[in-house]
């Protein structure tokens, strides 16, 4: 008998986590290796703990699983990654598999259809969640990855404390706010959004936030 395929689980959600484990322990052919809530933390696992497979969140709180995806499969050319997100818009479903994710599926779907689509990568293929709107899955074939390719490569060229500074700033949080979560000063943090906004090309607030939605950072009403 082959040895359980090695999981690791990237998701900042301690909950869905859990129940991630709790029905993959149900199949003897996987296992679990390791769990990370952060971009940094889930890179490093995936250096360190050889996994078969790694199940990655859209949302992270130091950056976005799409730019994780990318730096990975970087390290590990070989390593398939399944996105899990709430989201379920256009523009994250391209720039995943543009980053190199091999599958993508909805939070909201049910524990068969995340086995279905770990069996799916696993054995080399891709997956995408049927239960994603269907002018979605019609649009995805068509759609010019010229846009989504140039907005993840800026967004790569920030630091990872820029990336979070972002995600924080696009969630609404103060400068001031910021400053105190992160224990720096607030003129910091008002570098690192200068620094972001001219590394983006962002104009204005309201670009801020669009930019950030694209990204999968945060969601927003078309």
């Amino acid at each position: 008998m082959s040895a359980p395929k090695r999981i690791l689980i990237i998701d900042d959600h301690p909950l869905y986590r859990d129940g991630l484990r709790a029905r993959l322990g149900t199949r003897p052919d996987l296992c679990v290796v390791g769990e990370a809530g952060t971009c940094a933390e889930g890179l490093r696992l995936t250096q360190t703990l050889a996994p078969d497979l790694a199940i990655i969140d859209i949302s992270l709180p130091d950056g976005s699983g799409i730019e994780l995806t990318r730096e990975v499969r970087a390290a590990r050319p070989d390593l398939p990654v399944l996105i899990v997100s709430m989201h379920a818009k256009l523009d994250f479903i391209a720039a995943a598999f543009q980053a190199g994710a091999s599958g993508y599926m909805s939070k909201e779907s049910g524990g068969e259809g995340i086995l279905q689509a770990i069996g799916t990568v696993l054995s080399g293929g891709q997956y995408l969640d049927g239960s994603l709107s269907p002018s979605v899955l019609r649009r995805l074939s068509d759609i010019s990855g010229r846009k989504a390719k140039t907005v993840d490569a800026s967004y790569g060229s920030l630091s990872l404390r820029e990336q979070q500074v972002m995600r924080l700033l696009a969630e609404g949080l103060t400068p001031e706010e910021i400053a105190v979560k992160l224990f720096v000063s607030r003129k910091t943090v008002l570098n690192h959004r200068y620094a972001i906004m001219t590394k983006l090309g962002i104009k204005s607030p309201v670009a801020f936030v669009r930019h950030a939605a694209r990204l999968g950072l945060i969601e927003i009403d078309d």
